[in-house]
């Protein structure tokens, strides 16, 4: 064995040396746990995206146990929550491991900001479907009888 491929570990006391070809890393994730969610690209030119999340529960199916990870996707104006459900199945397009740092892209006054911003385009949105409502009920009347109306 190369004395470059071991280290040395102390866990409780005890030194170990590990050989680091054949280590692996174990992370105790629990519901609100910060993590790093790497995106993988389908395309090798494409590059992967990593966003920070937290996980926010468990789904304990007995042939596919998923863990649901709420993740921030951030951009020049907008600030979008998005929903990632990792298991065995989605492997290839999700990755995540245990956040080791606080360091999050952006200030919570501005994701909230951005988030208010799109309620206000929505609430218009909907403020505007009412009016053509209105005026639908208000203009077209006369062509529907009184059978069919509403």
């Amino acid at each position: 064995m190369s004395k470059s491929t071991l280290t040395t570990i102390e866990i409780n006391g005890v030194k170990m040396e590990v050989d680091l070809r054949y280590a692996k890393r174990i992370d105790t994730l629990t519901v609100g746990s910060k993590v790093k969610v790497l995106i993988k690209s389908d395309y090798a030119s494409s590059p992967s995206d990593v966003h920070s999340g937290v996980v926010i529960g468990f789904e304990p199916f007995k042939d596919l146990p998923t863990i649901v990870v709420c993740y921030l996707v951030v951009s020049y104006s907008t600030s979008e929550l998005k929903f990632a459900y990792i298991n065995e199945t989605t492997a290839k397009k999700y990755d995540i491991i245990a956040s080791v740092d606080d360091d999050l892209p952006i200030k919570k006054a501005d994701v909230l900001s951005q988030l208010d911003k799109e309620i206000d385009r929505r609430r218009n949105e909907i403020d505007e479907l009412h009016r053509k409502r209105h005026y639908f009920l208000k203009n077209f009347n006369t062509y529907f009888t009184t059978e069919n109306a509403e």
